[in-house]
């Protein structure tokens, strides 16, 4: 009874017991309150979703220092400095009643060593400090020597790294042996493996500045801006399609590439570099270099399908441009605050629109660039000033261009039109010029002209009708008398009308001519095309012909340039000129008027009238082109800009220079207004905005009244933002160590990771942006110079229990190549390596089902031959709905965003890739023959050979066994299936070499391409 009765008492003392020893167990909150490092995080873990800077729960705002010590809802104070204990945020996070508990409801509560973190925090003062990647880049002191390891650091990056394994009474791991240096360096800065010959001489070369060499000669190889330059394609979402379902080719893509692969080799400052791609045509005497980086903003999607709404994907591809500049130069995820304001970030709403403004005025220009010329300097000199007065004529002209299509498309809306219908002219005389003695056939249905042989002619048709006509349509009829039964006299039966022109008579005199113009048919014999009829087409013999389709019955329709009333009485005269000769003439054909329809009959070009009846707001850049151009050609023939474009003409003959369609950016003639969008609904404008940069960084200064790119681009890069140049460093760390400093590259916000190192981040970012003046390959030299790169990746197990992931650095990180180097390496090794750089891109073997897989059969994929077959992974042309399988296997980015970081896979499907996918059997097949190449060698010998061209060290004996085995049993096969070995091995035979020789070498080649170690930088 007495222990019944005490159950409670016992129960409450076990309780006790356990939650102290648990409490005993949970790590002590550290000595010091860091708030960046400590509380920061478990705010932005547990509280920010619901009380951030945007419709915060309950009023509660946990997002600076004076709304943390307001009063919630309740009227209690959320934090009271100094005292924990009276504080409502931890009343709240230790309450047990479920109804109080934050975080609520079945979201996992705070842990007691979290819990404890917040009372330190708040006892110390509650101190609040800006989050570490807002507040300006610091120059932090470099950590004295450490006695212990005054030997270790080779740069003063590495003092930072070698304090943190002493604080945890770490040591570094020792520096690779120099086979794998070299190879890592190769890997990292060219993508190729070093040879033979120039490992064996880093090996030997024992002058202090032996690595230093090596890694200068990699920065200086034209290969490295082929490896970085990838490395920035990912940035930005560069593909060779538009993506979408019909996905067309884009084939001028390749010169973004080139000039990233160019800009990369001669190290152009990355300021520089950033302020070329987003607004090198703002630049004063922008060159034609500049003006293609640009297309870096036209990497976006682009939707060609009929009948959507080209505005909705115009703004997708603002919206598009704005995150990727979010992500790339800020490393922030400003796409949350499309629809919203961030609920971690200060990022409000309307922010986004504000860097929206900028690329919501940034217009896709789609016009001919000189490329490739001789003396592209010189060129770019002369044009310069002709290009920057042909816009400046174009901006004197946009307000009453623009005044224009208002007046034009109010004309349109006014207009009620009736459908286009036809009547048969009546026919009152037709003669001919050759043959004026004779009489022509006709009646309502045709008109029959005699057969009598002439090499040209000249008809005349008059006729009558009443009312208003808006064209005339002629009939072309197949006429069983002439040659072929065809329409014409000629031995083919064809005929060739040269000119029609139109006349209104009245009591036997001609009162006006009538112009005629939007000449279309039903079919033209290609080179003959019906608007060579027109008065002003350029060759008076030639005009519209129907060869090909001579027997069948065909149409010509004219319209005029405005409805024309016929008074009672009058009479059209229709003049139809047949000189192209050879008999080409008219053998029988019916004229027909045309009424109604007659909405925007003055423009000669149909699709103007499309243009002005799109909303002004949704007019795409080619519709507007279409209007300006129009109205400049057309409406007012400006004889300034008409000079200009003729002086612009004559400079690019002088300098033989090759125009090619280049996709860049311009600016709009007119500025468009930017709203916020509600919920990013774009049909949903809400308030107007004007572009500026995000107000939490540092404030954006414009050159003039209204800020434009140019200002953005070197916001971004100004001393003062406190980003970029983290960003920047920390991509470039990721790609040398496979993980940045900060592990989360996207988002050095809130919600990403702290860095592993911030003094060493800070100190790189600083360095970058003032002494190495943001020369890339300047920091790269840095850091793959330190002790810190130069470390072997061995593995450690004392320390991986603690560190799993290497953030500390006891090491280096061992990872696989990315997708294209793959095969790079691939093709390096067995010698059929094209080492051209740049160029339009090429299509490597692909199997044949995915070869055919299109749009309407709008692409197809022919394998290329030759030297394009063997070229660099990253020249192979991305197809956004069908990239190459190879590059999805190994984990290549899909390009619809931007890439800051590509996964990596260990998938069975890579290794099936390895061993069967044809360019990696090619690969195999061709080693193979490079290995039996040097006459009279040993087996032995053949293997040391090829396992070196892959793994650069000398192998051991054990391992050449190994090989020796296979090529043995692999020999034993082949020498007894005959047809197998000519399959695999290849057709053509080898000097001195049996088929089931060159088979099994074929397979043992390809063991030796599928090593862990050759596919992985170490």
């Amino acid at each position: 009874m007495r222990l019944v009765k005490n159950r409670g008492r016992v129960m409450f003392v076990v309780t006790m017991l356990v939650c102290g020893l648990a409490t005993a167990l949970v790590a002590a909150p550290p000595e010091k309150i860091d708030f960046q490092r400590d509380v920061r995080s478990i705010l932005a873990e547990k509280c920010i979703g619901c009380h951030g800077p945007n419709h915060p729960e309950a009023g509660v705002r946990l997002v600076d220092r004076a709304s943390i010590l307001a009063n919630g809802e309740s009227g209690q104070p959320i934090v009271v400095a100094g005292q924990p204990d009276h504080s409502e945020l931890i009343r709240r996070v230790t309450s047990t009643d479920p109804e109080l508990r934050m975080p609520p409801g079945e979201k996992p509560p705070l842990t007691p060593d979290q819990i404890a973190i917040l009372k330190k925090w708040i006892e110390s003062g509650a101190d609040w400090s800006a989050h570490w990647s807002f507040v300006p880049i610091p120059r932090p002191p470099v950590p004295d020597e450490d006695a212990a390891f005054a030997d270790w650091p080779r740069t003063n990056l590495d003092r930072f790294v070698l304090r943190e394994l002493v604080a945890r009474k770490w040591t570094p791991s020792p520096e690779a042996d120099r086979f794998t240096l070299l190879k890592r360096l190769s890997y990292d800065l060219i993508g190729l493996p070093p040879t033979i010959a120039e490992a064996d001489e880093f090996v030997k070369d024992t002058s202090l500045d032996a690595y230093e060499k090596v890694v200068q000669r990699r920065l200086d190889s034209p290969h490295f801006g082929e490896r970085w330059g990838r490395h920035w394609l990912d940035l930005a979402h560069y593909a060779d399609s538009d993506g979408y379902e019909k996905d067309r080719a884009r084939a001028d893509a390749y010169l973004f590439r080139d000039w990233v692969i160019d800009a990369i080799n001669r190290d152009l400052p990355f300021d520089q570099f950033t302020i070329e791609q987003l607004a090198g045509d703002l630049l004063p005497e922008a060159t034609t270099s500049q003006r293609i980086a640009t297309a870096f903003l036209r990497q976006t999607l682009t939707n060609e399908e009929g009948g959507v709404d080209q505005e909705e994907y115009r703004v997708a591809a603002c919206f598009d441009r704005t995150e990727t500049v979010g992500t790339v130069w800020l490393g922030l995820t400003i796409g949350c605050a499309r629809c919203h304001g961030h609920k971690y970030d200060p990022l409000p709403h309307q922010d986004y629109y504000k860097l929206f403004a900028f690329f919501n005025n940034a217009e896709e220009e789609n016009d001919r660039w000189p490329v490739g010329a001789e003396a592209l300097a010189g060129l770019d000199r002369d044009r310069q000033p002709l290009v920057k007065a042909i816009l400046a004529r174009k901006q004197a002209l946009a307000a009453a261009e623009a005044a224009w299509e208002t007046a034009e498309r109010q004309k349109l809306l006014d207009t009620t039109d009736t459908k286009l219908s036809e009547e048969s002219l009546n026919i009152v005389e037709v003669t001919s010029t050759a043959l004026p003695e004779e009489k022509f056939e006709f009646d309502a249905k045709a008109i029959r002209a005699p057969l009598t042989p002439r090499e040209r002619d000249t008809y005349t048709i008059v006729g009558t009708t009443t009312g208003t006509i808006t064209g005339l349509k002629l009939h072309a009829l197949p006429d069983d008398r002439a040659p072929q039964k065809g329409t014409g006299l000629a031995s083919s039966g064809n005929f060739v009308i040269s000119r029609i022109t139109l006349t209104l008579e009245q009591d036997g005199q001609p009162t006006r001519d009538i112009p005629l113009h939007r000449a279309t048919a039903d079919y033209s014999q290609t080179g003959f095309a019906p608007t060579q009829v027109l008065p002003d087409a350029p060759d008076s013999r030639k005009g519209w012909a129907v060869g090909g389709k001579v027997g069948e019955k065909h149409s010509l329709v004219l319209r005029t340039k405005e409805s024309v009333d016929i008074p009672d009485g009058a009479k059209l005269r229709l003049v139809i000129d047949q000189q192209y000769g050879s008999h080409h003439v008219l053998a029988s054909f019916q004229i027909a008027v045309l009424r109604g329809n007659a909405r925007g009959l003055g423009f000669s070009d149909p699709t103007l009238i499309t243009a002005l009846d799109t909303y002004p707001e949704k007019r795409v850049a080619n519709i507007k082109r279409q209007l300006f151009d129009y109205y400049v050609e057309q409406v007012v023939r400006d004889p300034e800009l008409a000079q200009l474009d003729a002086s612009l003409k004559q400079v690019d003959d002088q300098h033989k220079a090759r125009l090619t369609m280049v996709r860049t950016i311009s600016q709009p003639l007119l500025p468009r207004m930017t709203r916020v969008f509600h919920r990013g609904e774009f049909l949903s404008p809400r308030e107007e905005v004007h572009a500026s940069a995000p107000q939490t960084l540092t404030k954006l200064i414009p050159r003039g009244d209204v800020p434009d790119r140019l200002d953005l681009a070197r916001w971004l890069v100004a001393p003062e933002n406190p980003l970029t140049a983290r960003v920047a460093v920390n991509h470039t760390w990721q790609r040398l160590f496979g993980h940045g400093l900060v592990r989360t590259p996207a988002d050095f916000g809130v919600r990403g990771e702290r860095p592993t190192h911030p003094e060493l981040l800070d100190w790189l970012a600083d360095h970058f942006r003032t002494d190495w003046k943001w020369s890339r390959k300047e920091l790269i030299r840095q850091i793959v110079l330190s002790a810190a790169y130069r470390q072997a990746s061995i593995h450690r197990p004392e320390y991986e229990a603690q560190d799993p992931t290497n953030q500390s650095l006891f090491r280096q990180n061992r990872f696989r190549v990315e997708a294209e180097i793959v095969r790079d390496l691939n093709l390096a090794a067995s010698g059929l390596l094209s080492p051209k750089i740049g160029g339009p891109s090429v299509f490597p073997a692909m199997p044949e089902e995915l070869a055919k897989l299109s749009y309407a059969n709008n692409f197809t994929w022919k394998n290329s031959t030759g030297e394009d077959r063997y070229r660099r992974g990253m020249y192979t042309f991305f197809k956004r709905t069908i990239p190459h399988p190879s590059l999805m296997t190994f984990d290549a980015p899909d390009a619809n965003v931007a890439c800051v970081e590509r996964t990596v896979s260990n998938t069975p499907l890579q290794s099936l890739t390895l061993l069967n996918n044809e360019s990696h059997l090619e690969a195999a097949q061709h080693m193979a023959r490079r290995a039996l190449s040097p006459p009279a060698t040993p087996d032995d010998e053949r293997l040391v050979l090829a396992l070196r061209w892959c793994i650069t060290r000398s192998p051991s004996a054990a391992e050449v066994a190994v090989l020796k085995q296979s090529l043995d049993s692999g020999r034993d096969y082949y020498r007894d299936h005959e047809a197998d070995a000519k399959q695999f091995g290849g057709e053509s035979a080898v000097p001195d070499h049996s088929f089931a020789d060159v088979a099994a070498w074929t397979a043992t080649m390809r063991i030796i391409l599928n090593l862990d170690e050759f596919l992985t930088r170490e």
